[in-house]
């Protein structure tokens, strides 16, 4: 797992040992991220939940995103993250919440800050349409806002949930993502 383009190209990225993890693979992201750049250019802050690695926000911050958090809640996973930020030299731009994702969100409800949110839940993770629900209804981004969901080719999600409209879906073999843009309150 590497960083694609931009400041940290080519670094390798590490990961945490076994499978509680799943990286989003080099394929996917570089796709992801090719439909990402066609809505312009990556700026602003981003917002990586169920970090895993922050491969991807990583990735934002090296192609240009100006502030990344990334929020995971294994404290063991969190110090990878720290070690990438570090490796690759982003790490003044990144902070790494250590948390469940729905304590985060709660405890952000109103910022509406962030321009780009990712998610990339566990493919099994029951709670990933009340996850996106509570982002769009807790209005942590703002009006075109992009919401980024890796899901299982097996998960199929609804193309509206509060305040976000999915504009683009993706599958590639078992991997999807789904890209929701969010709407004025």
């Amino acid at each position: 797992m590497r960083v694609i383009t931009g400041k940290a190209k080519g670094h390798t990225l590490k990961a945490p040992k076994g499978m509680g993890t799943r990286p989003m693979l080099d394929k996917v992201k570089g796709s992801l991220f090719s439909i990402l750049e066609g809505y312009g250019r990556i700026r602003g802050r981003v917002l990586d939940l169920y970090a895993g690695t922050g491969s991807l926000g990583i990735e934002c911050l090296s192609r240009g995103a100006s502030a990344a958090d990334f929020v995971e809640q294994s404290a063991h996973v969190c110090s990878i993250i720290n070690e990438n930020l570090r490796h690759t030299k982003l790490d003044a731009l990144g902070k790494v919440h250590c948390l469940p994702v729905d304590r985060f969100i709660q405890s952000q409800r109103g910022v509406g800050h962030y321009d780009i949110i990712i998610m990339d839940p566990p493919y099994a993770d029951p709670q990933i349409e009340q996850t996106i629900t509570n982002v769009g209804s807790f209005q942590l981004g703002h009006a075109g806002t992009l919401l980024v969901v890796g899901h299982s080719a097996r998960v199929t999600l609804a193309d509206a949930y509060p305040h976000l409209t999915r504009i683009k879906f993706r599958r590639l073999g078992d991997a999807c993502f789904s890209i929701y843009e969010m709407d004025a309150e």
